[in-house]
């Protein structure tokens, strides 16, 4: 469930007005510019941008850069975007970084459904004028590039049928493949690349009942292996994603410094989804309420942004 208040009924120009006052004359008005985009979802927001270009004749966004800055900019210029574009612009930071960041392209690729990831492979094409997996491909190599190329690609069937005999037979794969440390397996990939999220569910399932142990927990290695990490994190995306985005968050804000970019991620793409449940898990596995985790370790308009978006009553 998600964590975004947002009002049923709203009116697009009134918001509009109320963002051009907060970034008029000196000083922006940042608490302002929180509680109208902090409250409002997706297609709201895409309201908003029209109307004020309407009424303006300026790009709202490239408004609120040049008022606002630092983390609260960055989080801000994420959570204004529609989403396919938002995930659009994260993969292609990703890409370009010295070091790629590629759990965030697979995060993208496993978490989101298949017409998300359809609409994000549009967006990508259309803002940067060349493919993601085009991308991905230039910025990796070997196995990690056939991995991440298929991942990113792919187009799942998204519906609740499994066949509980290929479960069976592919858990059977997937053990031998882990046994004889070939993970990089054609038969793996074609597996974790090709089949629908409910399938994979039901052979993560079975492997488990058969060898007593997640696949995940045999997919440790070396921290320097970057193949078995990427296929580490694309099964724990695809078997739990929720589990997975409590240890994100958790990481970031454990760290010696908070992982800004990490933090502002995962809750700007979940609060729409399923933050709500990320959070109860959080509070489960930390004894510590997550909004109370973020509020001690950001301070600001950033602070008050993510606090919003997890749902945090004005």
């Amino acid at each position: 469930m998600a964590t975004l208040i947002a009002p049923d009924h709203t009116s697009a120009v009134e918001d509009a007005e109320k963002l051009h006052k907060a970034c008029k004359g000196w000083g922006t008005d940042e608490k302002a510019i929180i509680s109208v985009l902090g409250h409002r979802d997706a297609a709201q927001r895409k309201q908003i941008r029209l109307a004020y270009e309407d009424l303006y004749q300026e790009d709202l966004i490239k408004r609120l850069e040049s008022e606002l800055s630092g983390d609260f900019e960055r989080a801000m210029y994420r959570w204004i975007l529609d989403p396919a574009d938002r995930d659009a612009v994260l993969a292609n930071v990703a890409t370009k970084k010295l070091s790629p960041d590629h759990h965030v392209i697979v995060e993208i690729a496993c978490t989101r459904s298949p017409e998300e990831l359809l609409a994000i492979r549009r967006a990508y094409q259309a803002r940067y004028k060349r493919s993601l997996e085009e991308d991905v491909a230039a910025h990796t190599k070997g196995d990690t590039r056939m991995l991440l190329v298929a991942l990113v690609t792919a187009f799942r069937y998204d519906g609740e049928e499994i066949n509980t005999r290929v479960a069976n037979s592919e858990a059977k794969i997937l053990y031998e493949a882990v046994e004889n440390k070939k993970f990089n397996h054609e038969e793996v990939i074609r597996i974790l690349t090709t089949r629908s999220k409910m399938q994979l569910m039901a052979t993560f399932n079975r492997y488990r009942d058969d060898h007593g142990t997640s696949i995940t927990k045999l997919l440790q290695g070396d921290s320097g292996d970057e193949f078995l990490l990427v296929l580490r994190t694309a099964v724990r995306c695809l078997n739990d994603p929720k589990k997975y985005f409590e240890k994100v968050l958790r990481n970031s804000i454990r760290r010696m410094g908070t992982d800004e970019d990490a933090l502002t991620r995962v809750i700007v793409t979940r609060a729409e989804k399923d933050l709500k449940d990320i959070k109860e898990l959080y509070h489960k596995r930390n004894s510590v309420p997550l909004d109370q985790a973020v509020a001690k370790d950001t301070s600001g308009d950033y602070k008050a942004l993510l606090l919003t978006l997890l749902g945090k009553e004005d």
